[in-house]
């Protein structure tokens, strides 16, 4: 951590926790809260490196790392031993004395941090968990729990490192802090130069399943070949360079398993040997492919250029031949490839192997090979499935960002559930055995497989090319590319189930295990929901009810492009799209992201009201009808049920005018009155009232309260007498001056007479409680009558009637990376 003094610690605190309200402006009397504050004020000052308009500033810099690596993998002790040679490019204006190396896979040695700072579940170690809940005695240990703590003391763990030196080969002083070094150069790196360090790696490969990590091997001991198979999925597997910014200057806070990862672009240069039957796929570009594959393998990757569907290059029966190879030997795999933030591989004797080609932004953009390395165990699923999701990806994210600039796409069926790499990226699902030896797959693991497949290559887009910190702000790359993955899978089947809709996140929103969405990763509770959901939800509502599709798609497309491969922070998109779209969002941002704060706008009363027009003759009518509609006195009803007549019924010889007339009859003393009360206006004002009694409309009065604390528009639908309805959205901006509650004013015409009135009726605001939403009030239908309703309405999912009235569940793995 930086050392500063305690005044300028307090300064940056302030300014990095945008949570805290630093602001000097107080609201002493009163209870006014300004929901529509400007964010300026909590938002890092705009400097020449970051604009006030969210841009790279006209000094904008950002470092380079460069990586030219050898490295072996050890099938037989499940082992990488490996050298790098690392070139540190600083673009800064500072001079550096030291690096800062992340050393990942030190996470899982017990003496880290990250191994000392868990806590056990069964504990109730959960936010919401009460003391007492705490007191009570621990959960059964179960057998993931112990299988993974077996695993950890069986293998030792983290890296082994070894000849550390600068381009010379002089040993490099270094200190190993948990799961980060630090080196300390020969002399120091001043602007614009560059230096080399050499590093001698290995560990121990992680048996994924066992642990529970980002990547690792997975063992198949049922495969005809004596010890069985392994496929293994390689990433987190080298020192990495930490990143060093203009906002953080060393990113060093240290992996502790979820805050994923920050890093510099560079250029790779890797040779990775493994055993001679192996497929290998890895980012970059495969360099030597005549020492590697066969020249059947070469043609084959040639046909699938312009294939219809995807070309096999190691066929099903193939990969199934191999899986009883006993051939020796080693082979090596060179890839190559440029300006990625990162590098990942895998490695299998199992794996089946298709590709199609995908022309991308007309004839000026360079082809990109879409492809998928599978066990058989991925069966028909992913032959069907994989590839042609890994294009419909790049189809969607391009026309929302900018043209893929990688030449290859590449989704990898393995143990881990999905994580994304440059280029490449890891998924679960596959299809299940039955006793006969076939093998189906569900519905539910259908959808996994596309969803899990759009939303892994789409990180592509978002981290490994919009480069945000990951560690830092996890909804800058989860919830960005949640919300284009829920646009992704919706284009690709309407019903397909994945969770990125408003009505999806209603439980949490309204639960008490929130946290702002701008919290530092390791600190959220909930982090599906955090981190994926809740951003998709609100970027989703950003652009359908509050901007509306024109100016949000232009304002999105406009932060991709700004910062394609460049490293924005969370004020950057902010300022981005408010000054993309023309729109004042500080309120809807603020909301969303800064506050736990939930929808849940009621409409509490609607008045109907006539226009007073002060001509009797009209006024009086309408009260006669008014007063007409009042029941009957219950005394009165009575005493004519017993009989008994009213006194002036039975003198009726007295009785006068005013008896034979009611209280509206209208008399000349009201007339000259009301002629009086027209010469006293202005010729605009006889004219108005003229044309406002002719049209004689209908005037309503709702009043509406802010129950949950977020201010949003309200969406009305209002239903009339004769069947018909009416759509009508009052902007956020109604709650301005006062954003507890609020009236409106509702003019209809005469025919428009409202019997009932409906706030969001399509559930597109995220409000939690539906049933403030209804004027009159409704009784409450169960949840089966509100999802056949709202299945009529073909407003919802076909899963609805899962979301309502649901608690709170911690998100399956398989939907959130572990």
């Amino acid at each position: 951590m930086k050392s500063y003094p305690k005044a300028i610690a307090l300064v940056l605190g302030l300014l990095y926790l945008p949570w805290v309200n630093a602001s000097p402006i107080e609201q002493t009397k009163g209870d006014f809260e300004d929901k529509f504050r400007q964010l300026e004020e909590s938002h890092p000052t705009p400097n020449d490196y970051r604009n006030a308009a969210g841009e790279p500033g006209k000094d904008y810099w950002q470092q380079q790392v460069d990586y030219k690596i050898n490295v072996k993998l050890d099938e037989t002790q499940r082992r990488i031993v490996g050298s790098e040679a690392i070139t540190y490019h600083n673009n800064s204006p500072y001079t550096l004395k030291y690096l800062w190396i992340q050393l990942e896979q030190n996470r899982f040695s017990s003496d880290s941090v990250a191994e000392r700072s868990s806590s056990f579940s069964g504990l109730g170690n959960n936010a919401s968990a009460s003391a007492k809940a705490q007191d009570k005695a621990p959960a059964k240990i179960n057998l993931s729990t112990l299988r993974r703590q077996q695993f950890m003391d069986d293998v030792e763990l983290g890296y082994q490192l070894s000849n550390i030196t600068d381009a010379k080969g002089k040993a490099l002083k270094y200190v190993i802090n948990g799961a980060q070094m630090r080196v300390d150069l020969t002399k120091p790196l001043k602007p614009n130069q560059t230096t080399k360090v050499n590093i001698d790696f290995a560990f121990n490969i992680l048996e994924e399943d066992a642990v529970g990590a980002r990547s690792g091997y997975e063992h198949f001991p049922d495969d005809k070949r004596e010890g069985g198979n392994d496929i293994f999925l390689l990433a987190q597997w080298f020192p990495r360079v930490s990143s060093y910014s203009d906002y953080e200057a060393w990113h060093n806070k240290e992996f502790l398993g979820r805050g994923e990862f920050t890093l510099e672009f560079g250029n790779y240069d890797v040779k990775m040997t493994v055993p001679t039957d192996h497929i290998v796929t890895a980012t970059g570009v495969l360099q030597n492919p005549k020492k590697v594959l066969t020249k059947t393998q070469r043609n084959r990757l040639e046909d699938a250029k312009d294939a219809k569907r995807p070309v096999f290059i190691v066929s099903a029966d193939e990969a199934l031949k191999n899986e009883s190879s006993t051939q020796s030997g080693q082979k090596t795999w060179h890839f190559k490839a440029e300006n990625v933030r990162d590098f990942a591989w895998a490695s299998s004797r199992k794996f089946i192997w298709d590709a199609k080609g995908y022309q991308q932004g007309g004839d000026t953009m360079p082809e990109v090979m879409a492809m998928s390395f599978y066990p058989k165990e991925g069966g028909e699923l992913w032959e069907k499935y994989s590839t042609e999701s890994v294009i419909h990806t790049m189809e969607v994210y391009s026309r929302f960002t900018f043209d893929y600039p990688y030449p290859m796409a590449i989704s990898v069926n393995g143990p881990v559930g999905g994580m994304e790499y440059p280029m490449i990226s890891f998924n679960g699902p596959r299809t299940i055995w039955h006793e006969d030896g076939t093998r189906s797959y569900t519905l539910s693991e259908k959808q996994f497989l596309i969803g899990v497949v759009i939303h892994e290559v789409g990180h592509n887009y978002f981290p490994m090319i919009v480069n945000s910190d990951e560690r830092q702000w996890a909804w800058m790359d989860e919830g960005l590319n949640s919300f284009l993955d829920g646009v992704a899978s919706k284009e690709w089947d309407p019903d397909l189930a994945w969770g990125r809709e408003p009505s999806d996140i209603i439980e949490y929103m309204k639960s008490n295990v929130q946290v702002p969405i701008m919290t530092q990763s390791d600190s959220i509770l909930k982090y599906g929901p955090n981190a994926y959901t809740k951003p998709a939800a609100a970027l989703n509502i950003l652009r359908e009810v509050v901007l509306g599709r024109e100016l949000f798609d232009f304002a999105f497309q406009e932060y991709s492009r700004r910062w394609e491969n460049k490293r924005p922070t969370p004020y950057d998109f902010f300022r981005t799209m408010e000054e993309a779209s023309g729109v004042d969002l500080d309120w809807f941002f603020r909301g969303w992201f800064y506050t736990t704060d939930h929808v849940d706008i009621s409409i509490d009363k609607v008045y109907q009201l006539r226009l007073d027009t002060q001509d009797p003759d009209i006024d009086f009518d309408r009260l006669r009808q008014e007063n007409a509609d009042k029941p009957t006195s219950l005394f009165v009803e009575n005493n004519q049920q017993a009989g008994m007549k009213p006194w002036v019924d039975l003198n009726g010889d007295l009785a006068d005018f005013h008896d034979k007339n009611d209280r509206f009859t209208v008399t000349n003393k009201e007339r000259n009155k009301y002629q009086s009360t027209l010469a006293k206006l202005k010729p605009w004002e006889r004219k108005a009232l003229a044309r406002a009694i002719e049209e004689d409309k209908n005037y309503y009065v709702m009043n509406f309260s802010n129950l949950g604390g977020l201010v949003m528009p309200i969406l009305l639908e209002m239903t009339y007498d004769d069947g018909s309805t009416e759509k009508l959205t009052l902007p956020a901006e109604i709650w301005r001056r006062s954003p507890h509650a609020v009236s409106k004013l509702i003019v209809t015409e005469k025919s428009q007479q409202l019997v009932s009135v409906e706030i969001d009726p399509s559930w597109e605001t995220a409000d939690v409680d539906i049933e403030n939403n209804h004027y009159p009030r409704r009784i409450i239908p169960s949840r089966i009558e509100a999802y056949k309703s709202e299945k009529r309405k073909g407003k919802h999912r076909r899963d609805i009637m899962h979301e309502i009235n649901t608690e709170i569940k911690e998100p399956e793995a398989k939907e959130y990376k572990k």
